[in-house]
């Protein structure tokens, strides 16, 4: 789901920011972002495949990666593949800065955009369980100010059908991000600029991606919580789930090893270094940081239900139709040819992070830009190419964004 903004549509990936007025208390301060340490290879050995895919196999995803890189213009990729039984493939190619030509490695921090979503919409479910909310409890019990609020419920916003307009796609948030990329926003100061707008449709009348919904979540998360969302998520989810490098920033803070990042979702439309834009405007909807191997434990976690009860998990991974042929869209999760999970894209960044049951396969693609080609995201293109070579039954399949 494309996330972040862009000239030609920062609609789908911005937030709202109308000053919508807490019900609870705010919430406590936040805990020191972490800096996570840099390792090697952090994988355990019990859960390594013993030795890479077929010589043929892996000379096919080679040419086949770097004939999308090139057509796509993709400075650098990162891409991990794991089948049980059948081994893996790890490659990053091409390279993390342009201006130097230091090649991508694979041990590098990217930017993960709406991936943050299965982990803002994990936080809310555990909640769930917790018995502390219920996904058909109206947001007008949590957030004031919300239009239509008392008929649009938890789940509406998780499952991307509230109707809530996508702050992203308004003209003055565009304007304001792109003319200063580094400035800090509240998700207050982002939902405002959606609450400018009408609603576009009812509650559950149809899909709209919009990342106003995932904003309202991280604030029902911080209330009901009493923590803030980077330090519930530190708690409740990373730690359990030993993703070290793993965080959500409170600025534009971003550990080395990175690649820098290009993007053309600028004023002029121009191509520019997005690397330290401060993506405190996607927060609960896209502003988190990992890696390829926290990416990797994390997919199987997310589309299995690890962290969550099976009845809750059950719920979320009721896929809906969204409009995208062959593409279904359940809470904060999608599913695309079988493979489960999402992806993500903000300024410079590109991620897909997918876990398909049926081989206990997992892949994960990281990419420093977001530019598309032919209207498509390159880290889709990526993704297509690479399961028709390894689950031609099983082909991730977006043939555009879902915004």
């Amino acid at each position: 789901m494309r996330r972040t903004p862009t000239r030609r549509g920062l609609a789908a990936a911005l937030l709202v920011a109308s000053v919508l007025a807490p019900m609870a208390a705010a919430p406590a301060t936040a805990a020191p972002v972490r800096t996570p340490s840099v390792t090697a290879d952090r994988c355990p050995k019990a859960e390594c495949p013993p030795h890479g895919l077929d010589r043929r196999l892996t000379a096919r995803l080679d040419r086949a990666i770097e004939k999308v890189r090139r057509q796509a213009s993709v400075p650098g990729v990162v891409a991990g593949l794991w089948m049980p039984g059948k081994g893996s493939y790890v490659r990053a190619t091409g390279v993390a800065d342009t201006a130097t030509g230091a090649p991508m490695t694979k041990n590098v921090f990217v930017r993960i955009g709406s991936e943050t979503k299965t982990f803002t919409v994990t936080a809310l479910l555990q909640l769930v369980d917790d018995g502390r909310v219920r996904l058909d409890d109206p947001i007008s019990d949590y957030v004031h100010g919300v239009r239509n609020g008392r008929r649009i419920t938890l789940r509406h916003l998780a499952e991307m059908r509230s109707g809530l307009f996508p702050y992203t796609e308004d003209a003055g948030f565009q304007h304001d991000l792109l003319s200063d990329p580094r400035r800090s926003f509240t998700p207050e100061q982002s939902l405002a600029y959606a609450h400018r707008h009408k609603n576009t449709f009812a509650p559950g009348a149809r899909f709209q991606y919009s990342n106003t919904n995932l904003v309202l979540l991280g604030l029902v998360v911080e209330r009901v919580s009493g923590r803030s969302l980077g330090d519930f998520l530190n708690r409740r989810i990373l730690r359990p789930a030993r993703l070290t490098r793993t965080f959500l920033p409170e600025s534009f803070e971003f550990p080395e090893p990175h690649p820098r990042g290009y993007t053309n979702q600028t004023l002029s439309g121009e191509v520019t270094d997005s690397t330290d834009w401060n993506p405190s405007w996607a927060w609960a909807a896209g502003g988190m940081i990992s890696d390829l191997h926290d990416l990797r434990r994390w997919a199987r976690i997310v589309a299995t239900g690890t962290l969550l009860r099976p009845g809750t998990q059950a719920e979320r991974l009721r896929m809906l139709p969204t409009g995208v042929p062959g593409t279904g869209y359940g809470l904060g999760i999608f599913e695309s040819g079988g493979w489960i999970g999402h992806n993500g894209s903000i300024p410079g960044y590109e991620t897909v992070t997918v876990y398909l049951p049926s081989e206990k396969a997992t892949l994960v693609l990281m990419i420093n830009t977001d530019i598309t080609y032919q209207g498509q995201e390159p880290s889709s293109l990526l993704a297509r190419a690479i399961t028709e070579i390894v689950t031609p039954d099983h082909v991730y399949d977006r043939p555009r964004p879902l915004t």
